[in-house]
């Protein structure tokens, strides 16, 4: 009884003397005290889309959107006057000052990276207000519409350059096979008459007006040597 009594007593010098407790249930005074309700479950919120200068002298606009959630409740309301709001704002600063020292390709090619460093600097600013950010996404990057048409030309003038050179090795390869042959076909007489006859025979197949007049090798080779 003694140190039930003495427990009691300790806890009432350290509720107060204006505290009541029933049952579990804490009492706050009116005009006096007041309490605070934190939620601690994952909260999400989208940044607003940025107008940003990137390395290259390029204005694009980004957006993102960010999770987080309180991981220390008593933190978050002594520290800081508004925890969430204050997260918010310094999620929009950290995404401008990020993406000003990145090139436009890098923002295009490297978001993962980008929402990773995000997520690390706002990671540590939060944490003595008591919280925790888990992820960062960037959703959207929009460009110029002048950009784009200047982009797809630069794309479109890539490939035909790219189709061009690809004909090119084409011809340099069928000249080629075209010079052996011929060197091959300059080895027997034959084989030239047969192929000149095949030629003969692949165009009488088709149905049109052309007239074919067979003349021998052998007469113009002998205008050939002379």
């Amino acid at each position: 009884m003694d140190n039930h009594t003495e427990e009691k007593e300790r806890s009432q010098q350290l509720l107060g003397e204006d505290h009541r407790v029933i049952g579990g249930i804490f009492f706050v005074l009116p005009c006096i005290e007041n309490y605070t309700k934190v939620d601690l479950r994952t909260v999400s919120f989208d940044i607003p889309p940025q107008e940003i200068l990137t390395r290259d002298s390029v204005t694009v606009s980004v957006d993102a959107v960010v999770y987080y959630r309180v991981s220390n409740p008593t933190v978050s309301v002594a520290n800081v006057e508004n925890a969430h709001h204050a997260t918010r704002l310094l999620a929009q600063t950290t995404l401008r000052n990020i993406l000003g020292t990145k090139s436009m390709s890098e923002i295009l090619t490297e978001r993962e990276v980008i929402s990773t460093a995000m997520q690390n600097l706002l990671d540590d600013a939060t944490d003595d207000w008591g919280i925790r950010v888990e992820r960062v996404e960037i959703k959207d990057v929009r460009l110029p519409t002048q950009l784009q048409r200047a982009m797809a030309a630069e794309a479109e003038a890539a490939r035909e350059a790219r189709a061009k050179v690809l004909a090119a090795e084409g011809e340099h390869k069928a000249s080629k096979a075209l010079k052996e042959a011929s060197d091959v076909i300059n080895q027997s007489p034959a084989a030239l008459q047969l192929r000149y006859l095949q030629t003969l025979s692949s165009i009488s197949s088709e149905k049109n007006s052309t007239i074919v007049f067979p003349l021998p090798i052998d007469f113009i080779a002998a205008f050939v040597k002379k």
